[in-house]
């Protein structure tokens, strides 16, 4: 058997090399549009027990007014409802701040009855992230909160860029699952897993339920 030479080696090596390169780059160079249907959705993340001081956290209800929560366009919403109003009486009940927010065009008069505010309860109007063109960072820092629960609709707007916004400054984000709603399961899953992975954001969320938060 004959020995290669140095130069054939060579050139048998830059082969393979180009060879995996070539068979590298049509898969990284495919884009998500391409994988889309083999993409797999990621396991579901547990949710946790939390335990809040009561004077360091408010609850935010974002947008639960007719125009955006009703039975047409966004029933989920409307199924929502019961486990934050629960959440809310308990909240108040242990001193908890409740602030609301509103889509433009409504008041707190369109806000769901079962939800409906209580005197001196402040509340801002935005689009989709609530700390845009508001009072909202100041309503916050002025009550000394250091953690917000982030409840309401929809999961994909206001949810995902106000919990997004806390997050970048220094608040915790508790986020209830059964408190969030969108037009579609897929919305609210993926602004779950946005939460819970993106950078920065991620270290300062904690996924739970409504009953599983208690107040200290």
């Amino acid at each position: 058997m004959k020995k290669r030479t140095p130069f054939k080696s060579a050139v048998l090596s830059l082969f393979v090399v180009c060879f995996v390169a070539v068979g590298a780059g049509a898969v990284l160079g495919e884009t998500v549009i391409d994988a889309w249907q083999s993409i797999r959705t990621p396991p579901a993340p547990a949710v946790k027990q939390v335990v809040l001081d009561s004077a360091t956290t408010a609850l935010l209800l974002l947008d639960f007014n007719r125009q955006v929560c009703n039975n047409e366009s966004r029933p989920r919403c409307i199924a929502s409802i019961p486990a934050v109003a629960k959440l809310a009486d308990r909240a108040r009940s242990s001193k908890v701040a409740v602030v609301y927010s509103l889509t433009a065009g409504s008041s707190m008069g369109d806000v769901a009855a079962m939800l409906a505010p209580k005197a001196g309860e402040p509340a801002v109007t935005s689009g989709p992230d609530k700390f845009l063109g508001t009072d909202l960072e100041k309503i916050l820092k002025e009550r000394g909160i250091t953690t917000v629960i982030v409840t309401g609709t929809a999961a994909h707007g206001a949810v995902l860029n106000t919990a997004s916004g806390s997050a970048f400054r220094g608040l915790k984000v508790i986020l209830p699952v059964d408190g969030l709603s969108a037009e579609t399961l897929y919305a609210e899953q993926y602004t779950v897993w946005h939460l819970l992975n993106a950078p920065r954001v991620s270290a300062q969320t904690t996924l739970t339920r409504s009953d599983m938060i208690t107040f200290k």
